[in-house]
């Protein structure tokens, strides 16, 4: 085998995960821009419910999503250990609050399955792939759908 076939092989998807509640979700690491601590957002009015409101990152305004709200799953007591994930969706920077920071790995082709149908909840709607890793499952999400057609904060 050659190197460049080596390469095909051991080349995946790169990510980084992290809790909510006991589950472990993930996203593309070329999404993230940067992960910061905890830092209390400025609420805005008739924002839905999973929009905790914005923070000034370095000089520009970004809102942020409390994640386990966005999925339906019970909201987050942010901690010492909390963090903002601060990604770029369409062209958006979007600050995505959650329990805590798990991993940046790379997964195989082989690690990725496919989502099981089994009801159209908010998690599956978003969720683009299950990865088994180091066993664990981590569910894979799709950062474009936080955002409706508009590129508005989904309700």
């Amino acid at each position: 085998m050659n190197d460049t076939q080596t390469e095909n092989k051991t080349s995946g998807l790169e990510i980084i995960s992290f809790f909510l509640g006991e589950q472990v979700f993930s996203v593309n690491i070329m999404a993230v821009r940067e992960i910061r601590g905890w830092a209390p957002a400025t609420p805005l009015a008739h924002a839905p419910n999973h929009v905790l409101g914005v923070i000034n990152l370095r000089g520009t305004v970004i809102p942020v999503i409390d994640m386990a709200l966005r999925l339906g799953l019970a909201a987050i007591e942010p901690t010492e250990r909390s963090a903002i994930i601060v990604t770029g969706i369409r062209d958006q920077l979007v600050g995505l609050l959650v329990d805590n920071v798990s991993d940046m790995v790379t997964v195989t082709e082989d690690e990725i399955q496919s989502v099981p149908e089994v009801g159209a909840t908010e998690i599956q709607r978003m969720t683009t792939a299950i990865i088994a890793k180091d066993k664990q499952m981590i569910s894979h999400l799709d950062l474009d759908s936080l955002l409706d057609e508009e590129g508005e904060l989904a309700a």
